[in-house]
């Protein structure tokens, strides 16, 4: 069964947004996901400052 994702304390930095969830653990994870049409990137990381690292050096192809 899928687990629906509530994300907290979301943030943009350009054309990517950085979030935090709860894993299927409870664990607390970051994702960085760029909302640009037709790019489809994103990533979990397991703390905020990669997440934002992330999203400040992406560039969309």
């Amino acid at each position: 069964m899928a687990m629906f994702d509530r994300f907290r304390n979301v943030r943009r930095t350009g054309p990517v947004e950085v979030g935090t969830h709860h894993d299927r653990r409870g664990r607390d994870k970051h994702v960085a996901a760029c909302t640009a049409p037709g790019c489809g990137w994103s990533a979990d990381y397991p703390d905020r400052a990669a997440a934002d690292l992330a999203a400040q050096t992406h560039r969309c192809a």
